[in-house]
């Protein structure tokens, strides 16, 4: 049975240093937990507590569990690679000293880095991606994260495909995939990420199946995606102007979702992340109908 969580990015806590502050971590474990959640991912170090003991009692005295956290490291470049494993593994033992093997590190690229990656969200073209040296680099740093994770943080890793990253569009996943060993490194596969690159999300869960061990429910409207196309503007512009919206407003087909999760005997969890930012909206509110909306889908 898939469980249900939600992020601290859906309260604008996010890897990127955009305006405004989003709330504390006390206001959105409460927040999490009073809208009908089971579980939390950790947001970006030193937005909640590092001490495990601390931390271990935010989340449990909310009944909530500690279920993943996102690790952006720039794998195009090698010399990046060492600095990426050292977080990626300080990330993993922090969460094992509270949850045991259970989470997830979810692996990303370091996304909104590279101008035209992020200026060009949602409409990159083959030409703006990697060469094929550049791509057995990207792996080799992929695998070799996963690995360091498993060996000394006992955790699985995970790869989340993003938009303004160079794992984006669906033939993007498909390479990274291709290179990587099935049992080394999983998806985590992100519905509104894969329809904003381009993608069917439902073709796209049937093709990594029981290599997906993580999903995230996102929504993706497609009249916003449009919208910043025509006026050119970037992922930072698309994620302000709502393109990931709340459940069941966008064009991800959640309920034939579901139906694909049950056919694999799915029993991981599911998060969502909404990515309000600052100002833009009112997150538990969202949560809350988020919340209801994945209720109505029968979970």
């Amino acid at each position: 049975m898939i469980k249900i969580a939600n992020a601290p990015c859906s309260w604008g806590a996010l890897e990127f240093n955009l305006e405004g502050e989003p709330p504390d971590y006390i206001q959105v474990l409460n927040e999490i937990a009073e809208t009908g959640y089971a579980g939390t991912e950790l947001g970006d170090w030193g937005f909640m507590p590092t001490a495990p003991e601390k931390l271990s009692q935010e989340i449990h005295r909310r009944n909530l569990e500690l279920l993943g956290a996102f690790v952006p490291v720039f794998l195009k470049d090698p010399a990046s690679h060492q600095a990426g494993i050292e977080v990626a593994v300080r990330t993993a033992r922090l969460m094992a000293a509270v949850e045991g093997d259970l989470p997830f590190i979810v692996l990303a690229d370091e996304n909104g880095r590279v101008p035209e990656r992020t200026k060009n969200a949602g409409r990159v073209t083959p030409e703006m991606g990697l060469s094929d040296a550049e791509w057995q680099v990207y792996a080799e740093g992929a695998t070799k994260v996963a690995e360091a994770v498993k060996k000394e943080g006992g955790l699985r890793t995970a790869f989340h495909h993003h938009c303004a990253g160079y794992v984006e569009t669906p033939a993007e996943l498909a390479k990274l995939m291709s290179l990587t060993d099935p049992r080394v490194l999983g998806v985590v596969f992100d519905c509104g990420h894969y329809s904003f690159a381009g993608g069917d999300a439902v073709e796209g869960l049937r093709k990594y199946g029981e290599r997906v061990w993580h999903f995230h429910f996102k929504d993706y409207d497609p009249g916003v995606g449009k919208k910043i196309a025509e006026n050119g503007g970037d992922y930072f512009q698309a994620v302000r102007q709502g393109v990931f919206c709340e459940l069941g407003k966008g064009e991800v087909d959640f309920p034939s979702l579901m139906k694909e999760l049950e056919k694999l005997d799915y029993d991981g969890w599911g998060v969502v992340e909404q990515d309000v930012l600052p100002g833009m909206g009112k997150p538990k509110e969202s949560a809350k109908r988020n919340r209801e909306y994945i209720r109505s889908l029968g979970y």
